[in-house]
């Protein structure tokens, strides 16, 4: 069992490390090819940050490990919300000034709603992985087509200011890019492996484990580049960060875990994971969307994400001792 925690710690923290060098490799490499800024902000960041979480889950589910595939991404969405925005707005107010980003919140919500019905039935099926890679692939198409035009947006902008700090040469930032690549899957493998050894010592399921440790875990990339991002007051790419990674979260983590195994789901993800996540993520919409003014998350929302989060993973806990 020493030797499992040990592999989850270890796997955690290269895990942090690569995918922070994975974004910054690929970051420095689009811009040297010609990439809008804001195209890098909503496509090659989001992926980046959400490359744990797509790699974790993949390997879970090649692995049949389903609990922790599913976990991860539905337990790293509500992490993304409740704890980082809500501690990232406790360090600073977080106001929403990007378009892009406020078209994308009804965007969120809207894939929450369909993730919610499909796994009322029950499972992940190959058609459900393939309808949510499909609305995946038309978002991304949205989004390529949003980041090649010619507006002004604050999270181009920011991206942009953000880019010119990074003087890294391109043949340099194509070789972290693949180490980083590399050491994601090699990271992913021994924290799978250690969460599942955890999960049999201690009798806990999967889930709970995907839900809770590992979706932290994927989760800690995010949480740097956000709090990072709003203590230079670039609330934007700290709110892109997280609407980013929600929507790979939903739609890309779980269809391509789905596509490779179909993912059995009990009736407490819906009726608990998701509805928390679904509540969350409404929250987020109308918080951020500001139909009075810009949107902003202040410091009394803050604490209240967090007090979300702190009552949810304390459920969590108390599920497993009181069997």
């Amino acid at each position: 069992m020493t030797i499992a925690f040990l592999a989850v710690a270890f796997g955690l923290a290269l895990l942090v490390w690569s995918a922070d060098r994975f974004v910054e490799g690929s970051a420095v490499t689009a811009r040297h090819f010609g990439m809008p800024p804001l195209l890098i902000g909503m496509v090659i960041v989001g992926f980046g940050t959400s490359a744990p979480e797509m790699v974790v889950s993949a390997l879970a589910a090649s692995q049949g490990n389903p609990g922790i595939a599913l976990g991860n991404a539905y337990g790293s969405n509500i992490t993304n919300i409740a704890l980082i925005l809500g501690l990232t707005a406790l360090i600073s107010p977080i106001a929403f000034h990007s378009q892009v980003l406020r078209k994308e919140l009804p965007i969120l919500t809207g894939v929450t709603a369909l993730a919610g019905w499909q796994i009322k039935g029950g499972e992940i099926s190959h058609v459900d992985a393939l309808v949510l890679l499909g609305v995946f692939g038309g978002l991304m198409a949205w989004t390529i087509r949003q980041g090649f035009q010619k507006k002004a947006d604050a999270l181009g902008s920011a991206m942009a200011l953000e880019l010119e700090t990074r003087t890294m040469t391109v043949r340099r930032a194509v070789f972290w890019l693949a180490v980083g690549l590399v050491l994601l899957i090699v990271s992913s493998r021994i924290l799978v492996w250690g969460a599942v050894e955890i999960a049999r010592g201690f009798g806990v399921s999967d889930l709970i484990i995907g839900l809770t440790v590992v979706a932290v875990g994927t989760s800690l990339p995010e949480m740097a580049s956000s709090i990072i991002a709003a203590r230079k007051g670039e609330h934007d790419i700290a709110v892109g960060n997280v609407i980013g990674s929600n929507l790979f979260n939903t739609l890309a983590v779980v269809g391509i875990a789905g596509m490779i195994h179909p993912m059995s789901v009990g009736p407490e993800v819906f009726s608990r994971d998701m509805l928390v996540m679904a509540a969350l993520t409404v929250s987020l919409f109308i918080i951020g969307y500001g139909f009075r003014g810009p949107g902003v998350i202040n410091r009394f929302e803050g604490a209240a994400l967090l007090a979300c989060y702190a009552g949810y993973t304390a459920y969590l806990v108390s599920t497993v001792f009181s069997r």
